[in-house]
């Protein structure tokens, strides 16, 4: 009886300490708010998109993520020169890719382009991964907006997408996760499933108006609100 209780008593511990554990990280510090002065000091009205250096082993990641991040920059307020004509420009002038473009001085960027600012991206990661009982595709961007007129850096920030947030694998047992993670696979196999996580992380990273995010342009009803 006594062992009983010791081992009852253990339990409870064991029971209250993972409670405070689970409240200590509900109760986590969010975020230091993001120091805005260069940016709302830049009031930068027009944005240069260079193509996004390719961080992973995956050849389509840079078409796939730079094709969807000239919308959610427009639908934040501002003027983004048009893809093609900045990959033809680059291409005309020997920069072949993303890491040579990325190399230009930013006052020739200025003066080719006439932007007012620069987005700098990293793919950092893109593609599928089977693991075992689950199969994930994953996109994460990191970006840096620099003001083509002096070089300073206005915002720098990253967001990622994974079809893992959409996934319900508590139902079918695990030979139903076997099987789904296997189909979900050789599909991430047959087709790009990482294209729609890219254009959501892009949205994610670059609309307006999120945490520590973009702050919305002069195209934008709520340009010079929080």
């Amino acid at each position: 009886m006594k062992a009983l209780i010791q081992r009852a008593q253990r339990c409870a511990w064991l029971f209250a300490g993972s409670a405070a554990l689970l409240v200590l990280q509900g109760c986590a510090t969010p975020p230091a708010p993001y120091d805005y002065t260069a940016y709302k000091e830049a009031k930068p009205a027009s944005i240069l998109v260079l193509p996004p250096i390719n961080g992973t082993p995956e050849v389509q990641a840079t078409p796939s993520v730079m094709a969807q991040l000239t919308e959610p920059l427009a639908e934040s307020g501002y003027y983004v020169l048009p893809v093609s004509l900045v990959d033809e420009t680059l291409k005309s002038n020997g920069m072949h890719t993303p890491d040579d473009a990325q190399q230009i001085p930013v006052a020739k960027l200025r003066e080719i382009f006439g932007a007012d600012a620069g987005l700098y991206v990293k793919v950092t990661r893109y593609g599928s991964v089977y693991k075992v009982v689950n199969s994930e595709t994953a996109v994460t961007l990191e970006a840096r907006l620099v003001d083509l007129r002096n070089g300073k850096l206005l915002w720098e920030g990253s967001a990622s997408a994974s079809s893992a947030e959409q996934n319900n694998n508590s139902q079918g047992g695990l030979i139903g996760m076997l099987v789904k993670a296997v189909v979900d696979q050789i599909i991430s196999a047959s087709t790009d499933r990482s294209h729609p996580m890219a254009g959501i992380a892009s949205q994610r990273l670059l609309v307006a108006g999120r945490q520590n995010g973009l702050l919305y342009g002069p195209r934008s009803p709520n340009y010079g609100k929080p």
